[in-house]
């Protein structure tokens, strides 16, 4: 199927509207503080290292797992670095925020009478404290993360498993993701509205999407 390219969804032609989670509704910004410096800097004073010399340990072995299941994983980081990844989300939750008008969005989406459901790489856990601080799951209708599916959103069998569980129409749904791999799998899988989002991270310079009709926030689609 071709990427859609319309800058503005047709509404009346859309049953279902599919969100990423981190960088579509909420600040990326969270999990980069989590994953490129707290993370870094306890296993940097655990093991005596400077921090470049972490990031420069850490590097190959994010790499070799990345776009996989263990690489969204908090049980497999926290085997893996001897670090209690959870705890680490829960001591730093306060940093937890929502999007510039990704809240006024549901509101807006939900009033419109399509049907709202969230698709994340996020670790069922981790989904939840970042539940704890926005709310963010009493806006939709239905939540599926990747663990739950077996499968992470780049692999078609994540899609086949959502599209069997949600039932929704490929053909009359939107999904909005800030990754390009995640956004390639839903054009594989046949949804007909695809959108890249450019700022998912509030304090990092935006994205590009050159591929796909790029949005800096969701409520640009409203």
């Amino acid at each position: 199927m071709d990427i859609q390219t319309a800058d503005t969804p047709d509404w009346s032609a859309i049953d279902t509207v599919l969100l990423d989670l981190d960088g579509t509704l909420l600040d990326l910004a969270f999990d980069n503080y989590i994953w490129l410096a707290r993370v870094p800097e306890i296993y940097a004073e655990r093991e005596g290292l400077s921090l470049a010399e972490t990031h420069a340990a850490l590097a190959p072995r994010f790499h070799r797992v990345q776009g996989t299941l263990q690489w969204y994983s908090i049980d497999y980081w926290s085997e893996q670095l001897d670090i209690d990844i959870a705890a680490v989300h829960r001591e730093e939750a306060a940093r937890v925020a929502w999007l510039p008008g990704a809240r006024r969005f549901l509101e807006e989406i939900r009033l419109r009478g399509k049907q709202l459901v969230l698709l994340t790489n996020s670790h069922p856990t981790i989904l939840q404290i970042k539940h704890e601080q926005t709310g963010v799951l009493d806006f939709l209708d239905a939540a599926h993360t990747s663990h739950g599916f077996g499968a992470p959103k780049e692999d078609q069998a994540f899609w086949r498993a959502a599209q069997a569980t949600v039932g929704f129409d490929p053909a009359r749904s939107l999904f909005a993701d800030d990754s390009k791999a995640v956004l390639h799998a839903a054009v594989s899988a046949q949804v007909r509205w695809v959108y890249g989002v450019r700022r998912p991270d509030s304090s990092r310079d935006p994205h590009l999407h050159e591929e796909f009709t790029a949005i800096d926030a969701v409520v640009e689609l409203l």
